[in-house]
C-alpha cells in the first residue's frame, strides 16, 4: 500500500526510494525515467497523453503500473508495455482512453490484475480480441465503461487463468448464451453485472436467448441494482437452470409490495424455483421492497446455507415460508418492519445456527417461537421493541440490546453471552437471576436503570462468569440504601467488571472482596472522594478511577497494581497530597493518560496544575 503524499502537506509526491517511483500529482506529460530496479511505478493524477513502446525502457522488476485517472484522455499504442515482461498489476483505471490499439496489452505473459474501469470503453473491447495471449490473467475489471454488448471475442476462451470480470455499472441491457461461449467449461470465482438494467427494460425471448451461464461454474454472481422485479427474476432464474452459482447477489431490487402498495408482487415459491439445480449456498435478497415472506418461498433451494433478507419491508412471515431449507445456517432479516413473531415463522429450519432480527418492530414473541431450532446458537433481536419477553431459548449467545424490557422470564435458561444494553431493567432481582444463569462467561447489561433489589434471595455461585458490564445505571440508589451488597459474592472466577457511571460516592465495605479473580476493575465516571484499605479486591491488576473526585488517595492503594488511570479527578494539593504526589513520581506503575490531565483542583491558586509539576520539597 503506497499513501498518497501531496504538496499541500508539505510533502513531495514524487521521488524514487530504491524499489518504488511516486509520482501523483507531478504535472508529468510523459512517463518520466526511472531505474531498472523499480518494481513500483505510480504515475496517476498526472497529464500523460500517450503511451508507446518507446514510453519505458527495459524494466525487468516492474510489477505494479499505475497510470490511472490522468487528467488528459490517453492514447495506448500497439505493444505499449511490451519492455515490462514481469508486470502483475497494471492500472488504467478512470482514465479516459480515447485510444486503445487491439494490440496494447500483448507480450505481458505475466499480468494477472487488469484494471480499465471507468476507461469510457465500448463493447469492442471485448468483442475484438484486446486481451489475446494474456495467459496469466486473473481479474479482469472493466466496470463504470459504456459496455452494451458482452459478446465475447474466443480468445477469452483461452484465457485459463481468468477468475474474476467485473462488469458492473456499464450498459448490458441483455445477456445470452451465444455471447459467453468463450468462458463454457470455465470456473469463475467473481462475475458482476450490476447496476446494468439488465433484463429489466427490453423484452427478452428466453427461447433464444436461452442460458448465458451454460457449463459455466460460478462461485459469486452479482446482478444487484438491475430494477429486477418479480418476472424478471422468475424467469432469470428459470433459464440458468442447472447452472452452478454457489452465491447470488441480488440486492437493491424492486421485488415486493413494500409498505401500503399492492401493485408490485412479492416472490412466490415459482421466482426462485429455476435454482433447484443450481447448488446455491448462499442468497442476498437485502435493500428491496418485500413485505411479505410467502408459503414455501426457497422450498427448492436444498442446499443453501445463508440468507439475507435485511433492509427490505418485511411486515409478515408466512406458515412455511422457509420449508425446505434443510442445510440454512445463517438467517438475517434484520432492518425489516416485523412487529411479532409467531411459533410457526420458522418451521423447517433444522440446521439454522444464527438468527438476526435486529432493529425491527418486534413487540411481542410467541411461546416456543424458537424452542424447536435444535442447531440455534445465536439469537439477536437488539433494537426492537421488546417490553416482556415471555421464553427464552437456551442458546450459547442471546442479544436483547436496546428494547424496553422493564423485567426478565423467572425460566431455566442456559447461555454463554447475553447483552441486555440499553433496556428499562431497574430491579437488581433481575441481575441476582442472570448471574445464576449456567456456562454464562459474558453478560453486558449496561444503560439500565439497575436501582433498588428486593433482597429476597442469596447470590449463588457462578463459576463460569469472566467477564460483567454494568456501566450507565444506578446501583448508588441501592446501595446507598444498605441493600445488595453482596451481589458479587458468588463470582469467584469474574476477571473484569465495568461499573463506571454508577453515581457511585462510596463502595459498600466488602463488595468486591470475593472477587478474587478479578483483574480490571472499571469506576470511571463516578462520585468516589475517597478509598479505604480492603475496598479493592486483592489480586486486581488494572484499575480506573478516572473522572472521579478524589480528593488525596493513599498510594498504597494502588502498590499492587500493574496500571492505573487517576485523570480527572479534583486532587486538593496541600502537604497531605505529597505521599501520594512522590509515589507518583516513583511508581513503577503504569499511569494511564496524559500527565496534564492529573491535576488540581483546590486551592484556587493551584488550579489545573499537572501533580508532577509540584515540588514536595517544603511538606518535609
Amino acid at each position: 500500500i503506497v499513501l498518497m503524499a501531496s504538496p499541500a502537506l508539505g510533502i513531495s509526491s514524487c521521488f524514487f526510494d530504491g524499489w518504488r517511483a511516486l509520482y501523483r500529482f507531478c504535472n508529468l506529460t510523459q512517463v518520466p525515467q526511472v531505474p531498472s530496479t523499480t518494481k513500483s511505478l505510480l504515475l496517476s493524477f498526472n497529464y500523460i497523453r500517450a503511451v508507446t513502446t518507446a514510453s519505458f525502457p527495459f524494466l525487468e522488476q516492474l510489477q505494479l503500473l499505475e497510470l490511472g485517472t490522468q487528467f488528459t484522455p490517453l492514447t495506448i499504442d500497439k505493444a505499449a508495455f511490451q519492455n515490462l515482461p514481469n508486470l502483475r498489476i497494471l492500472d488504467l483505471g478512470k482514465s479516459q482512453i480515447d485510444f486503445l490499439h487491439p494490440d496494447a496489452f500483448q507480450e505481458l505473459p505475466h499480468l494477472s490484475e487488469l484494471r480499465l474501469f471507468y476507461c469510457g470503453l465500448s463493447s469492442a473491447v471485448l468483442k475484438d480480441g484486446y486481451f489475446r495471449n494474456l495467459g496469466s490473467l486473473t481479474h479482469l475489471d472493466l466496470s463504470k465503461n459504456q459496455i452494451q454488448s458482452l459478446y465475447l471475442h474466443p480468445s477469452f476462451g483461452e484465457l485459463n487463468s481468468l477468475k474474476s470480470i467485473h462488469l458492473s455499472l456499464n450498459q448490458i441491457t441483455t445477456v445470452c448464451e451465444h455471447e459467453l461461449k468463450p468462458l463454457q467449461g470455465k470456473t469463475l470465482s467473481f462475475l458482476s453485472l450490476a447496476g446494468n438494467n439488465l433484463y429489466s427494460r427490453v423484452s427478452v425471448d428466453w427461447g433464444k436467448c436461452l442460458n448465458p451461464f451454460r457449463n459455466m461454474v460460478l462461485e459469486t454472481l452479482d446482478v444487484s441494482g438491475n430494477g429486477w422485479a418479480v418476472d424478471v427474476t422468475r424467469n432469470f432464474s428459470n433459464a440458468i437452470n442447472g447452472s452452478q452459482i454457489f452465491s447470488l447477489v441480488l440486492t437493491h431490487h424492486v421485488m415486493g409490495s413494500g409498505f401500503g402498495f399492492t401493485n408490485i408482487k412479492d416472490p412466490d415459491q415459482h421466482t426462485f424455483a429455476g435454482l433447484a439445480r443450481s447448488s446455491v449456498i448462499q442468497l442476498d435478497l437485502s435493500h428491496g421492497f418485500i413485505f411479505s415472506l410467502n408459503f414455501q418461498l426457497f422450498e427448492t433451494l436444498k442446499e443453501l446455507k445463508v440468507l439475507n433478507l435485511a433492509y427490505n419491508k418485511i411486515n409478515n412471515i408466512a406458515g412455511k415460508a422457509f420449508y425446505g431449507l434443510d442445510n440454512l445456517q445463517v438467517l438475517n432479516i434484520s432492518h425489516n418492519l416485523l412487529g411479532e413473531l409467531y411459533s410457526s415463522n420458522f418451521y423447517g429450519l433444522p440446521k439454522v445456527a444464527y438468527i438476526d432480527l435486529q432493529k425491527n418492530h418486534i413487540g411481542i414473541i410467541q411461546d416456543q417461537t424458537f424452542r424447536f431450532l435444535e442447531k440455534l446458537n445465536t439469537l439477536d433481536l437488539r433494537d426492537n421493541a421488546l417490553k416482556t419477553i415471555s421464553f427464552l431459548p437456551s442458546i450459547p449467545n442471546i442479544f436483547l440490546s436496546g428494547n424496553k424490557l422493564a423485567t426478565l422470564p423467572n425460566i431455566a435458561l442456559t447461555a454463554n453471552f447475553i447483552t441486555l444494553s440499553e433496556n428499562r431493567l431497574e430491579n437488581l432481582d433481575n441481575l441476582y437471576f442472570l448471574l445464576q444463569v449456567p456456562h454464562l462467561r459474558i453478560l453486558i447489561l449496561n444503560q439500565n436503570r439497575f436501582s433498588f433489589c428486593n433482597q429476597d434471595h442469596a447470590p449463588s455461585e457462578n463459576l463460569s462468569l469472566e467477564e460483567l458490564f454494568l456501566e450507565e445505571n444506578m446501583l448508588q440508589l441501592a446501595w446507598g440504601a444498605g441493600f445488595c451488597w453482596d451481589v458479587f459474592k458468588g463470582l469467584s472466577h469474574l476477571r473484569v467488571l465495568y461499573l463506571n457511571k454508577n453515581y457511585l460516592n462510596f463502595l459498600p465495605p466488602g463488595v468486591f472482596r470475593h472477587l478474587i479473580a478479578l483483574r480490571g476493575l472499571s469506576l470511571r465516571d463516578n462520585r468516589l472522594t475517597v478509598l479505604f484499605p480492603g475496598d479493592l479486591p486483592a489480586n486486581l491488576e488494572v484499575l480506573d478511577l478516572s473522572g472521579n473526585q478524589l480528593l488525596s488517595p493513599d498510594p498504597d492503594l494502588f502498590a499492587s497494581l500493574s496500571a492505573v488511570d487517576i485523570t480527572h479527578n479534583k486532587f486538593i494539593c496541600e502537604c497531605e497530597l505529597s505521599p501520594f504526589i512522590s509515589w507518583l513520581n516513583q511508581t513503577n506503575v503504569t499511569i494511564f493518560g496524559s500527565p496534564a490531565d492529573i491535576y488540581c483542583m483546590y486551592p484556587s491558586s493551584m488550579a489545573g496544575a499537572p501533580l508532577y509539576s509540584l515540588s514536595t520539597e517544603d511538606c518535609d
